[in-house]
């Protein structure tokens, strides 16, 4: 009878720590290869949606270096509007809507500063898959030990937040998205004519 008690104690427990795993783990990401996640880009991909913070949030004090090594904090692009883009060459829709955050840069020019931070902890694979994807415009920036995504409390990858000129949160979106599209653009173009937050 002891042991029978016994067992049903050790399955209960493990069902429960099951049920606990299910229910608090982090977003999933697609884990391949950067040559098969290149080789994606123009795979068809499920759109993430704006999710704007009703009231802004604080930035915390993100550092990351560029891919020549020097250092760089959010702080250092303050007055700016900018979109801080979490990504990893492994992440098949990270990649998929890099040439789209290209294009976009290329479009806004200088009235939108987009951070593509580089969540890789091999730092080295970075600079040869850029090369593969002929990136123009984009600025990608490095975070080996992914503390932005810590920071900002990001559930996976692709996340990306909107960060105003006072360095408040503005929203993110979870999820890759096609940011050179009209309807994306008017919503940044919202914030960008904005001098400070918008309010809601």
């Amino acid at each position: 009878m002891k042991v029978l008690i016994r067992a049903v104690t050790v399955l209960l427990v493990l069902c429960g720590a099951a049920l606990v795993v299910l229910i608090v783990r982090p977003g999933r990401v697609a884990l391949v290869s950067p040559q098969q996640a290149a080789d994606s880009v123009t795979a068809p991909q499920a759109e993430g949606h704006f999710n704007a913070l009703s009231s802004p949030l604080p930035a915390p004090a993100l550092s990351f270096t560029t891919r020549a090594g020097e250092a760089k904090r959010l702080s250092d692009f303050q007055g700016s509007v900018v979109l801080v883009n979490l990504w990893a060459t492994w992440c098949v829709p990270c990649v998929a809507e890099m040439p789209a955050l290209d294009r976009l840069q290329q479009k806004m020019g200088s009235r939108l500063t987009i951070l593509a931070l580089s969540e890789d902890r091999n730092s080295q694979v970075v600079e040869p898959f850029l090369g593969k994807l002929g990136l123009k415009a984009l600025a990608v920036y490095l975070d080996p030990k992914a503390q932005a995504s810590v920071e900002l409390g990001a559930q996976g990858l692709p996340t990306t937040y909107l960060i105003g000129r006072d360095g408040a949160i503005l929203g993110k979106l979870e999820g890759a998205a096609s940011w050179d599209q009209p309807e994306m653009i008017a919503l940044l173009e919202r914030y960008i004519g904005a001098p400070t937050s918008p309010a809601r």
